[in-house]
């Protein structure tokens, strides 16, 4: 997502994941950004808490924990850690100097847990009946909680309703109504503002695969992804490459790598594209913009599955060697836990909050918030299990080489032997 801005799509790293799941690349919570040089990790220090946080987190975390500071007698601090703060997290907590809290995406989880570099919290079902089910469902691994959500995050479709004024019911609506906008707007150059580029988009794409049937993988028999059922290279994923290549640059020129997550947002805020497919945290560029906009859950292709885009949980979890972990889980699973922390939250971050009473009363005066709140609720959590690193490079590549003219049938095929081969 926004690279400026977000975390929520984390880069996992390879090196940090078991040899079995030896597929690199970046992996979207959620934008697939690219890797970044690798930075340093800060030094702990003598601090009884230490937390680690993106800058983005930084003061509102900071606000949380310095209260629980003072009430408890003991010192904080609140780290940031620049660049790839999962495997600074992962290095830092195998060699006994890292933090004792770290605040990540949910889909970090099942690498950090066989990593051995995170525990499961201490929450009675009472304490957890305060989020949205689907907050819980994604913190959860291996039917064990590792993490207090404060955020959710999903994609929906943004309209500029002086290009469209009427909302969509299908996708194939909004294709139309775009492509009527180019036709009648010389400053219009895009229908619909999907993040392609020259690497490709596996995250963007997620919501237009799965309504053409593509799924990545299946479940088992207590609702846990299934890294032995692989969709990728399966009927539903060459049904959704085939209609893709036909919306690309050698069909309807609806999908174009020249659109990518660097581009995709401010293309839209300047007026020249109809619609876009992005997240919350697109919403203050898009205000600050002053165009006429509207936002609504992403919906299917006319006839065909419900579109669901991956769903994002920022959390905080309890690292396993931290020197203070009995603060580490009281923090979490206290002061964390709180309606005045998850509006802090709130404040800071800008995601939609996980704890519904907030999020309702949020929702109230942020009609924008609701809607991805709501779009949220719906959409399914990204696959926490350490394979799903395997899947971002190989999907992502085929998606660009299908929009720009390739066999789909061939390259879904491929990338689904490669992410195979990858998972072992």
């Amino acid at each position: 997502m926004r690279k400026s801005s977000r975390t929520s799509i984390p880069v996992v790293v390879a090196a940090f994941l078991l040899a079995a799941c030896g597929g690199g690349g970046t992996d979207p919570v959620s934008e697939v950004a690219p890797e970044e040089e690798s930075v340093e990790a800060p030094t702990r220090g003598d601090a009884d808490l230490v937390i680690w946080t993106d800058a983005l987190k930084e003061a509102a975390v900071t606000s949380v924990a310095e209260p629980f500071g003072e009430r408890n007698g003991i010192s904080v601090a609140v780290q940031v850690v620049s660049s790839d703060l999962q495997a600074n997290f992962v290095t830092a907590n195998a060699a006994g100097n890292g933090p004792d809290v770290v605040v990540g995406a949910h889909d970090w989880i099942g690498n950090l847990v066989q990593n051995g570099a995170i525990e499961p919290l201490q929450l009675t079902p009472d304490q957890l009946a305060g989020y949205s089910d689907v907050a819980v469902q994604a913190t959860t691994y291996n039917g064990r909680l590792y993490g207090v959500p404060y955020g959710v995050e999903t994609l929906g479709l943004y309209r500029n309703t002086d290009l469209a004024p009427e909302a969509p019911t299908t996708l194939d609506d909004a294709i139309e109504a775009g492509q009527a906008a180019v036709r009648a707007h010389a400053e219009v150059d895009s229908a619909l503002n999907v993040p392609v580029g020259d690497l490709g988009d596996a995250y963007h794409m997620q919501p237009l695969f799965t309504s053409l049937g593509g799924y990545l993988f299946g479940t088992d028999a207590d609702g846990g992804f299934d890294p032995q059922d692989l969709g990728v290279g399966g009927p539903g994923s060459i049904a959704a490459a085939e209609r893709i290549h036909r919306l690309g640059e050698q069909g309807d020129r609806v999908l174009r790598r020249s659109i990518s997550s660097d581009n995709s947002i401010a293309l839209f805020t300047e007026g020249k594209a109809a619609f876009l497919i992005s997240g919350p945290w697109a919403l203050g560029d898009i205000r600050n913009s002053g165009i006429a906009y509207d936002v609504q859950p992403v919906p299917a292709f006319a006839g065909a599955e419900d579109a669901k885009p991956f769903m994002g949980a920022q959390a905080f979890m309890v690292a396993a060697a931290g020197k203070n972990k009995a603060f580490a889980q009281e923090f979490v699973t206290r002061a964390v836990n709180t309606e005045e922390a998850m509006i802090t939250m709130f404040e800071g971050a800008k995601l939609p909050p996980s704890m519904t009473a907030v999020a309702e009363s949020i929702a109230q005066s942020d009609a924008d918030i609701a809607t991805f709140a709501a779009a949220a609720a719906v959409a399914a959590p990204m696959p926490a299990i350490p394979e799903m690193s395997a899947v971002w490079e190989p999907l992502g590549k085929a998606y660009a080489a299908i929009v720009g003219g390739a066999d789909p049938e061939k390259t879904i095929r491929d990338a689904g032997a490669t992410i195979q081969r990858n998972i072992g």
